[in-house]
């Protein structure tokens, strides 16, 4: 199981907001949605300055709680934890586990993912703090994404 986390000082409704919100979310993480997070629902996010899509299925939420997601074209669940800290605060933990295949298969894939919701995570903290859109998405692979 991978995990990041990243506190995320502005209050846990409008954290939660952040993440099933695409009209938030295009500003940290990918650029296209086909709709909210909701219960149960099958979303396409896009990446399109990578030429990149993926579609996932909301098999949990729970409202300014918690979120499990599972990607279609890599079959791993996410779980999204939001604990609300104080008024002001909510620390955000990312859960990614159900990698297959072998031992030095799985490897790349884990790092990768940590690295992937660490970057997400500190682009959500500058977007919601600072109202800061640091491109770190498009900046991390400026020549495209890698096989």
């Amino acid at each position: 199981m991978v995990v990041s986390q990243m506190l995320i000082r502005k209050p846990v409704a409008e954290v939660f907001e952040a993440i099933v919100n695409p009209e938030i979310t295009t500003r940290f993480w990918f650029s296209r949605s086909s709709g909210r997070l909701e219960p149960g629902k099958k979303v396409r996010w896009d990446w399109e300055m990578f030429g990149v899509e993926d579609t996932l299925t909301v098999n949990e939420y729970e409202e300014n709680a918690r979120l499990l997601i599972e990607w279609e074209s890599d079959p791993t669940l996410v779980e999204w934890q939001f604990e609300s800290r104080d008024a002001d605060s909510t620390l955000v933990t990312v859960l990614n586990w159900g990698f297959l295949g072998t031992c030095e298969e799985v490897l790349p894939h884990t790092v990768a993912s940590k690295g992937g919701y660490t970057i997400v995570l500190a682009g959500l903290k500058a977007w919601l703090e600072f109202g800061i859109e640091l491109n770190l998405i498009r900046d991390q692979f400026p020549d495209g994404c890698p096989d």
